[in-house]
């Protein structure tokens, strides 16, 4: 059966919302399948489809405190991982990421005699805008909130002086990469490559440490680069990463447990959150913290 993804997260995002409206009084599946105008057995089938576990196991796990526990369990484990840099279970290695910076020339000539293809593909989590250099993936963004437009002006904002390229087919081949199937094992040799400040390079290198199914706070990753004092540039740092998901900045909420910013849609973050930690069972207790290494033996960038 052909399955359109953009629509199925937009039913799942839908369900969402109103799991959340109605959480006080504990909605049913039935309750879910009929507000997104499916059967139950429909809802069922498209749910785990798409998320890899049933939607009842989603259900129980859809509230705010469990976001406030993973703050608390997730803390000193992640003091540790951030501060061992790549060495821990992070994202990194779980989709072998080779991850390049830009040159210091490179980034002052804006993309400058550079060729970066494109597309919009549907994902898991809705529609994206890819973008790939060749050296890696240089951009990915949701569509929505803003539009499709708004997404391909932002990225030729990044990259005013690169020429651009649509190429649904060469694009294809990075999202499935960078979105195995539920189930699927990760594909490795999926290369990044990324344009910032040094200081946004550090933040986003940190976000690379926090392992799947984790969660960490501003001020831990403010930390992690001996930036302690420096929390809102972090959170600035974070919502300028260009390249979600791979790039978790959707792990990071605020010391409080509230979910904090996230630039294409709060419901999107959550769900992430949820999915990771509930494809992570071993994560129902905290286990040992890996070796702490100093700032000063955490892996560098490449440059391209």
């Amino acid at each position: 059966m052909t399955t359109d993804p953009i629509l199925d997260y937009a039913r799942i995002e839908r369900a969402i919302r109103f799991l959340d409206a109605q959480r006080a009084s504990q909605p049913t599946l039935a309750d879910v399948a009929r507000h997104v105008g499916l059967s139950e057995s429909h809802f069922q089938r498209l749910f785990t489809r798409w998320s890899g576990i049933s939607p009842k196991r989603f259900i129980q796990h859809q509230t705010a405190e469990l976001l406030k526990s993973l703050i608390q369990s997730d803390k000193s484990v992640l003091e540790a991982s951030l501060a061992a840099g790549l060495s821990g279970p992070s994202r990194a290695h779980d989709l072998i990421l080779n991850a390049e910076a830009v040159t210091p020339g490179d980034l002052a000539r804006a993309g400058d005699g550079l060729t970066i293809a494109y597309g919009f593909h549907g994902t898991p989590f809705g529609e994206c805008l890819i973008a790939t250099t060749p050296n890696g993936i240089c951009h990915l963004a949701f569509v929505g909130p803003v539009s499709s437009a708004a997404s391909l002006a932002a990225l030729k904002q990044d990259w005013q002086r690169a020429t651009f390229r649509p190429d649904q087919q060469g694009t294809r081949h990075a999202i499935a990469r960078a979105f195995p199937a539920p189930g699927a094992r990760a594909v490795p040799g999926l290369s990044l490559h990324v344009k910032g400040t040094n200081f946004q390079l550090k933040v986003w290198r940190a976000l690379l440490t926090v392992p799947d199914g984790r969660v960490t706070t501003y001020g831990t990753l403010a930390a992690a680069i001996d930036e302690s004092a420096a929390s809102r540039a972090v959170g600035n740092a974070v919502g300028r990463n260009p390249i979600s998901w791979l790039i978790p900045c959707h792990r990071v909420l605020r010391s409080t447990g509230a979910l904090g910013g996230y630039a294409w849609g709060p419901d999107r973050k959550r769900v992430m959150l949820t999915l990771e930690r509930l494809h992570h069972p071993e994560l129902t207790t905290v286990p040992a913290m890996p070796p702490v290494r100093s700032a000063a033996t955490r892996p560098a960038w490449r440059h391209a």
